[in-house]
C-alpha cells in the first residue's frame, strides 16, 4: 500500500482527480457539485500523496438516508486500497452522523466498481434501465 492522507472539505482536491478520470464523460463543475451539496448533510473526502490529490469520494444526505454519490480514484493508484480507505471513512462518518443505511448507483459499465460495492456488504436493490445497457444504472443498498 502506498502512503496517503485522507482529509475533508476540500473540494479543489476533487476538481484536480475530475480532470484526470478518462471513464468520466460529463465532469460536473465546482459550482455544480457545490449547489448539489448546499443545504444537505454532506461529506467530502479527498486522498492525497506526495504527488498531489489522487482520490475522492463525495456523498450527502438523500431520502433520509446517506448517498454515496461521486468518487474515483487517478488511474496509477487504483486496487492500492485508495477506495476502500475513503469508503471506510465515509461509512464511518455517516454512521457518526446517526444514519443507518448508505445507498449508491452505479453504472453497468463500471463492473469494477459493482464488484467492489457488493465485496463491502452493499445488496443490488433496485434498476434503472436506460436506452444503452452500459448505462443501465445499478442501485445498491448498506446497512451501516
Amino acid at each position: 500500500m502506498i502512503p496517503f492522507v485522507i482529509e475533508e472539505n476540500r473540494l479543489e482536491d476533487v476538481m484536480l482527480v475530475l480532470s484526470q478520470i478518462p471513464e468520466f464523460e460529463n465532469i460536473p463543475d465546482a459550482g455544480s457539485i457545490q449547489s448539489q451539496l448546499n443545504e444537505k448533510p454532506h461529506l467530502i473526502l479527498s486522498a492525497s500523496n506526495e504527488t498531489g490529490p489522487i482520490g475522492f469520494k463525495i456523498g450527502y444526505e438523500r431520502e433520509g438516508k446517506f448517498y454515496s454519490w461521486l468518487g474515483a480514484i487517478l488511474p496509477m493508484y487504483r486496487n492500492k486500497g485508495i477506495a476502500s480507505a475513503l469508503a471506510d471513512r465515509q461509512e464511518e462518518w455517516a454512521k457518526n452522523q446517526g444514519y443507518t443505511t448508505i445507498w449508491m448507483k452505479t453504472r453497468n459499465c463500471f463492473p469494477e466498481m459493482l464488484m467492489m460495492a457488493v465485496g463491502r456488504g452493499f445488496r443490488i436493490v433496485g434498476f434503472d434501465p436506460r436506452e444503452e445497457v452500459g448505462q443501465h444504472r445499478i442501485v445498491l443498498e448498506k446497512s451501516i
